[in-house]
C-alpha cells in the first residue's frame, strides 16, 4: 500500500528544537523519527535563527511532508522569551512555507488534550503516552523531540475536522489571511 502521507511535527526553540515524523498509511500511525536540534552552544541568536531554518529545510528534504504541525507559542509572563520563541516558530514556518507545506499551529494544551485527554498534561505523561501508541523502544533525555512528534500526533487526529488551528499553504495564503498585519 502507498503512504497516504507523512506529518512533520515541530517544537520550535532557541535553545532545542523538538521534531518527530510520523507516517499514516491505512489511516493508521507509524512512527518515524524523532530528535532535537541542541542550539545551547550557540550565543548568537541569529546563528540559531539560520540553524533552525537549516535543519527545517534538510527534514523536509529527507522526510518529504506533506504537512507540517507546529507547537505555537504559549502566552506567558517573560516577553523576551516570547519573543525568541516566536522567532523560532517563524524561522520554521518559513521553511516549510519556501517548499509549499501546508502548516498548522497547534496550542500546547491542544496538543496535550489530543494526546492524553489532559490539557495540562506533563511533558513525561505526552511522552509516556506516545511511548505506547507507536511503540518507541527508549525516550528521548529531553522532551522536545517527544513534544514535536506530539504536534504531529494531533495534527493527524485533527485532521478532516473543521476547527484544527491556523493553515497556510504559502506565503499568499499567509497573506491573505493576514493583511491587517501586513505592512504595504
Amino acid at each position: 500500500m502507498a503512504t497516504e502521507r507523512i506529518i512533520l511535527g515541530i517544537d520550535p526553540g532557541t535553545t532545542i528544537m523538538g521534531f518527530g515524523v510520523i507516517e499514516i498509511e491505512n489511516k493508521k500511525m507509524k512512527f518515524v523519527q524523532l530528535n532535537e536540534l541542541m542550539l545551547k552552544k550557540y550565543d548568537d541568536p541569529y546563528t540559531k535563527l539560520k540553524l533552525i531554518f537549516e535543519r527545517t529545510i534538510e527534514l523536509i528534504d529527507t522526510y518529504h511532508p506533506d504537512e507540517i504541525a507546529i507547537e505555537a507559542p504559549f502566552f506567558g509572563k517573560n516577553v523576551q522569551s516570547m519573543l525568541k520563541l516566536g522567532r523560532a516558530q517563524g524561522v520554521a514556518m518559513a521553511a516549510g512555507l519556501s517548499r509549499q507545506i501546508p502548516i498548522t499551529e497547534y496550542l500546547p494544551k491542544k496538543i496535550k488534550m489530543a494526546i492524553t485527554g489532559n490539557g495540562n498534561a506533563s511533558k513525561e505523561q505526552v511522552a509516556k503516552m506516545l511511548q505506547q501508541m507507536l511503540n518507541i523502544k527508549e525516550l528521548p533525555k529531553n522532551l522536545d523531540s517527544t513534544d514535536g512528534l506530539a504536534a504531529a500526533v494531533c495534527h493527524f487526529y485533527n485532521s478532516g475536522q473543521p476547527d484544527i488551528g491556523t493553515s497556510y499553504t504559502g506565503w499568499d495564503a499567509f497573506v491573505k489571511k493576514n493583511e491587517k498585519r501586513v505592512k504595504k
